[in-house]
């Protein structure tokens, strides 16, 4: 338990993304097993401890204070696991010893095997006897949510990076494509990537597959390419999903790999096929049942949810518009071109249930300007644009460039991360509804987040909820009012921005300044890495201009 609770306290306060690898190497190479296993799946969000709930939390710590003062110290700090670390009085008992505290794994595990009426007295006992370290990183494994700015991609990152030299070293997409099929604590995982062991035999080969990526279009990326070697689809204003099905077992898993199958019970259930299928996640009615699909608000109320209600389900119906085959049964298709792969996928989808599942159209075009036109006038609101694939594209995932293009409608809308937030005024002075958000660029010292923009409007009372409680839990500096909160490529808070119009500017750092920008929607399915980047801004500057 000490050994993660020092890693805690260190991730804590080590901003850069490589500092923050460096100290999860080093944890995972001198923890033994399985404690550093548990470790992993707390880290990847992938461990719950069942019996352990944050209202029984709230419940013993209000045995020891006035709820007035505990709220007051709650509302100052923000975090409910590090509030009850500080404030809980365990001085009456005696703390254990560095030498002879619990094990991560026996907190764990004894924790998992306690009853209803015993978890109450061992988790007071457990909080009395340890010091504010050790409450802090036993409460964040109890509320489930470390919010340390490590997210599951970087925990996997790490353990790509501690395994052996020359044949034993692993990639972190294949760390990816096993990661489904396995459970806490990973003892057969780091044996494998250690070299002492074979690769694992996954529990389940229902897993997910690291996806492949488009890039947008630049100023002067189509004038190389010909158009009759493309083929272009209308791009949905869902959200990328990929279904993976095998031997009766069903999945659905977002863009980033979480496993999102509880929330969306209605597709999983509809699935008649084996193998891996990538599309896109939407709310109405499928093309093949001639009912009109519905925007990306409507799709929010399913999102962010690990059960759903048959109330729900009935007002917001999720089908699913497929659109690349990367499995067919046990076949691996993914080296295939794309139009191949189309093919086969359209066999598929026509045996599958109408109103659960439909292809992903292509749309005719004979170059670019005239793809042009249909992207700036499609036929239906909830297209945002178009994408651009290469016919003979084989499936690789990440981000290639030239394979495949994203080509968005709407000119003055970015995906950008927050950086800072302020409390507002009036009614919303109790929240965090001011927000200064940034995009990327490239300086000296790598990618880095530069301020483009601040917004505080465009966003609904339930949205505000989400945001507020996120610059509460992740606010790393304080400056008078203003907060400034986590923000990484793998970690942070991504808005989708729209603004009315775009300049140049003496007075930002950027170089550029939005008109009336506001918040559009919350992109909490992408991570801050998938934000777009200073050059796409300049280039709409430039395209407004015109040729000098």
């Amino acid at each position: 338990m000490k050994a993660f609770a020092t890693l805690l306290d260190r991730l804590v306060l080590t901003p850069s993304r490589n500092g923050k690898l460096t100290l999860l190497v080093d944890y995972f190479r001198t923890t033994p097993d399985p404690d550093r296993g548990y470790g992993l799946a707390a880290l990847a969000g992938a461990l719950d401890l069942k019996s352990v709930k944050p209202a029984l939390l709230r419940e013993l710590v209000l045995e020891q204070m006035d709820p007035i003062l505990f709220q007051y110290s709650y509302d100052y700090v923000g975090d409910l696991a590090e509030t009850i670390s500080l404030v809980w009085d365990g001085r009456a008992k005696e703390r254990i010893d560095d030498d002879h505290q619990p094990r991560l794994s026996e907190v764990v595990r004894r924790m998992n095997s306690l009853g209803r009426t015993e978890v109450r007295g061992a988790v007071r006992d457990l909080l009395d006897h340890l010091d504010p370290s050790g409450r802090f990183a036993f409460l964040k494994l109890a509320t489930g949510s470390l919010r340390i700015g490590v997210s599951a991609r970087l925990a996997k990152q790490a353990l790509a990076d501690m395994s052996g030299p020359g044949d034993t070293k692993r990639d972190i997409i294949e760390i990816e494509t096993l990661w489904h099929g396995l459970t806490p604590p990973y003892e057969p995982l780091f044996a494998w990537l250690e070299g002492r062991a074979e690769k694992p035999v996954l529990a389940t080969p229902a897993i997910f597959h690291s996806v492949m990526l488009a890039n947008p279009v630049e100023t002067g990326d189509l004038e190389k390419l010909d158009p009759a070697d493309y083929a272009a689809e209308w791009k949905w204003d869902g959200i990328r999903v990929q279904m993976s099905s095998y031997g009766g077992t069903r999945k659905l898993y977002s863009r980033s790999g979480d496993d999102i199958t509880g929330a969306f019970p209605d597709v999983v259930e509809a699935i008649n096929f084996e193998g891996v299928i990538d599309g896109e996640l939407l709310v109405g009615g499928t093309k093949r049942t001639n009912a009109p699909t519905r925007t990306f608000s409507d799709l929010q109320q399913r999102l962010n949810r690990k059960t759903v209600t048959p109330k729900i389900m009935d007002e917001y119906p999720a089908f699913v518009r497929a659109y690349d085959f990367l499995f067919q049964g046990d076949a691996d298709i993914r080296a295939d071109g794309f139009l191949t792969r189309r093919d086969r996928l359209l066999e598929v989808i026509e045996k599958a249930p109408h109103d659960r599942f439909d292809l992903s159209e292509l749309v005719p075009f004979t170059d670019w300007v005239e793809l042009e036109r249909l992207r700036i006038d499609p036929p239906d609101p909830v297209i945002e644009g178009v994408m651009i694939k290469r016919k003979d594209s084989p499936y690789q995932a990440g981000r290639l460039k030239g394979p495949w293009f994203k080509w968005k409608r709407e000119p003055y809308n970015i995906d950008a991360v927050m950086l800072y937030a302020q409390r507002g005024h009036g009614k919303r002075s109790s929240y965090y509804s001011d927000f200064t958000f940034g995009v990327w660029t490239r300086t000296e010292e790598g990618d880095q987040l530069v301020p483009v923009g601040k917004a505080y409007f465009g966003f609904t009372d339930a949205e505000l909820e989400v945001l507020d409680k996120f610059v509460r839990d992740n606010t790393i500096d304080r400056f008078g009012p203003v907060r400034a909160v986590k923000a990484t490529p793998d970690f942070g808070f991504v808005l989708e921005v729209a603004f009315e119009g775009i300049a140049r500017s003496t007075r930002h750092k950027s170089g550029v300044a939005m008109r009336f920008p506001r918040i559009a929607r919350l992109r909490q399915d992408k991570l801050p890495r998938d934000a777009d980047r200073l050059e796409t801004l300049t280039a709409m500057i430039e395209m407004k201009e015109g040729p000098p």
